[in-house]
């Protein structure tokens, strides 16, 4: 398929940059293209007003989504929780989302998600905090990992018990 391309191709770039045209097989043709760079125009520079306007500025470093866990470099921390509340969504969904105000080891203060149906929380509970924002509540960074420390798993979770720390349902045993 790339050898009738390649051969008829090739004069033309052997003109344009003045390479002798071989006459052996496409395979050697095809070994000789890909050594070479693929565009033969040269990148320019920048003109002066674009300098001037400013295009040689370092591009700002992106923020973090969670820079309580990544200015101390831990996948999760442990805090204790302060007040324990309801916040309102974004405006295209409507609902109350349990969210907790924590307190970290590292002493810096903020606002978690508490995942799945019901919890167990209330102030001076020990928590596991995770990162990752909840994308419907404005300020929400973090989750709290369920199953973990005081905060107990989701009761009667059947599907992805490992996110909402539940563990697996015993079998009822027939004729036991």
């Amino acid at each position: 398929m790339a050898a009738p391309i390649l051969r008829s191709l090739w004069p033309l770039l052997a003109r344009r940059s003045n390479i002798a045209i071989p006459t052996t097989s496409t395979s050697t043709l095809s070994s000789q293209l890909a050594s070479r760079g693929f565009s033969t125009t040269p990148t320019p520079n920048a003109t002066l007003n674009q300098v001037l306007r400013g295009c040689r500025k370092p591009q700002r470093a992106r923020h973090a989504v969670s820079p309580a866990l990544s200015d101390t470099l831990c996948p999760q921390q442990k805090g204790v929780c302060l007040k324990v509340g309801i916040t309102r969504p974004k405006k295209p969904n409507s609902g109350e989302r349990k969210t907790a105000r924590v307190r970290l080891s590292s002493g810096r203060m903020i606002t978690a998600y508490i995942p799945g149906e019901g919890h167990n929380i209330q102030q001076h509970s020990v928590v596991l905090v995770r990162g990752g924002r909840s994308q419907d509540c404005p300020g929400v960074r973090y989750h709290l990992v369920r199953g973990a420390l005081d905060l107990a798993g989701v009761s009667s979770r059947m599907s992805s018990r490992s996110k909402y720390g539940t563990k697996k349902p015993k079998k009822a045993s027939v004729g036991g």
